[in-house]
């Protein structure tokens, strides 16, 4: 059977994740279990550090994908930062010793903790979202007799073509500010906002975008701000242009960073150190999550496999209908059938694939769900009081654990009794 994740590979009818066999993980490490190519990662990230060398520039890996203190400290060796969306998130960058001034935080709704917490450690910069957030920004910072940097997150307003739970660039979003409101907002943040620096801008459209021309759409409007800006005496620092590239879930052909980039380097002023906050093209293809096969069972002409994994520990089918290629670990058969792929928890919703024709498998063995490095575990629960499962790094011939899977115990550690 094909694969789609690029060093997943059939050796012998056996799957191996770079030179690992997938077997010898599930006999040491009980399923579901999520798996993630070392080597995946490093090759993503340069690949965005290469398609940007001419210009000064900041890679902030958007940690809402994937937040494991391993995959971090990859980042961090190669020299990234993170964009962070809660206090949560900075505390796991800081812990990973990311450099706080190659953090940036998004998000509509920053607590005065969060905000505080961020001070605290001197992050690069706030991404504004509304005039409620800077007001209330730069009392903090008034009250400490200091300044805060911000940028101030534009809409665009483009429409994107992907899912709509996951666009954050078209109108009526809760993100940003609306283009045409930007120069007054400006002149306010200017005006009226004495203790905060403003010193960039930001703008992110979405997630899984497949093509270069809404990147496009979103920069040329942005950057004709930027020019009409300069013609009034305002000059920044930096441009943000975000995340959302999309990857190969089945049969997409998204742009390469390098002809991305490429693209919007012909809009983007020289003078600009240019930050960027990809996550999901980073970790998406890089992991893969194991899970074993309990029962068969069949209604009317629909056949049913019923696995170990359910919408607890990959709620992306269930959320939005997100399509995973699934396949055996051991191809033992010839014999394909259609399948719906579901799970153990008590919700109609609790799928992982419909109508997946893949080889048959018997109970007790492997299925691999590809494509799942991010928004998998970052986006598990302990719905029906299950437990959040283990994280595996694999590196050439050799895997570790990452991640220990939950016991009972953790379930109630926070409960008084």
């Amino acid at each position: 059977m094909k694969t789609v994740t690029p060093r997943l590979k059939y050796k012998d009818n056996i799957l191996y994740f770079e030179d690992v066999e997938l077997t010898k993980i599930v006999k040491k490490i009980s399923t579901p279990v999520y798996v993630y190519s070392k080597n995946q990662i490093i090759e993503n990230f340069l690949n965005y550090k290469s398609a940007l060398y001419k210009r000064k520039n900041l890679i902030c890996f958007a940690m809402k994908a994937n937040s494991n203190y391993e995959v971090l400290k990859i980042i961090k060796t190669l020299g990234g930062g993170c964009d962070v969306t809660s206090g949560g998130e900075l505390f796991r960058a800081l812990n990973a010793k990311i450099n706080p001034k190659k953090i940036v935080y998004a998000g509509v709704g920053k607590t005065e903790q969060e905000i505080n917490y961020a001070f605290k450690n001197e992050i690069l910069m706030f991404n504004i979202e509304s005039k409620d957030e800077v007001e209330f920004l730069n009392n903090i910072a008034k009250n400490k007799n200091k300044k805060i940097n911000i940028a101030i997150r534009i809409n665009p307003e483009v429409n994107t073509h992907t899912i709509s739970h996951i666009s954050t660039g078209e109108e009526g979003t809760k993100f940003g500010i609306p283009l045409y409101e930007v120069k007054d907002f400006v002149r306010f943040v200017l005006n009226e906002c004495k203790n905060l620096n403003l010193i960039g801008l930001h703008y992110h459209i979405g997630s899984q975008i497949c093509t270069v021309t809404p990147f496009v759409e979103a920069t040329k409007k942005v950057c004709n701000l930027i020019n009409e800006l300069i013609s009034i005496g305002i000059k920044l620092k930096y441009l943000d242009i975000g995340g959302g590239l999309g990857i190969r879930y089945k049969d997409e052909e998204p742009p390469t960073p390098h002809k991305l980039i490429n693209e919007l380097l012909k809009y983007i002023p020289q003078y600009l150190t240019i930050i960027c906050e990809p996550g999901r093209y980073i970790v998406g293809n890089a992991g893969i999550l194991i899970t074993k096969v309990l029962y068969h069972k069949k209604v009317k002409n629909k056949n049913f496999l019923i696995v170990d994994t359910s919408m607890t520990d990959l709620i992306r089918p269930a959320f939005y209908g997100a399509y995973h290629n699934i396949i055996p670990l051991k191809l033992n058969s010839n014999n394909f059938k259609k399948f719906d792929i579901v799970g153990p928890v008590c919700e109609t919703s609790d799928f992982l694939g419909k109508n997946m024709l893949i080889s048959d498998v018997v109970n007790g063995e492997y299925l691999v769900i590809e494509t799942t490095g991010a928004y998998g575990f970052v986006m598990s629960s302990n719905y029906n009081s299950r437990l959040r499962i283990s994280e595996v790094m694999v590196d050439k011939d050799k895997f570790y654990l990452i991640r220990k899977r939950e016991s009972y115990k953790n379930l109630i550690s926070g409960e008084i009794f």
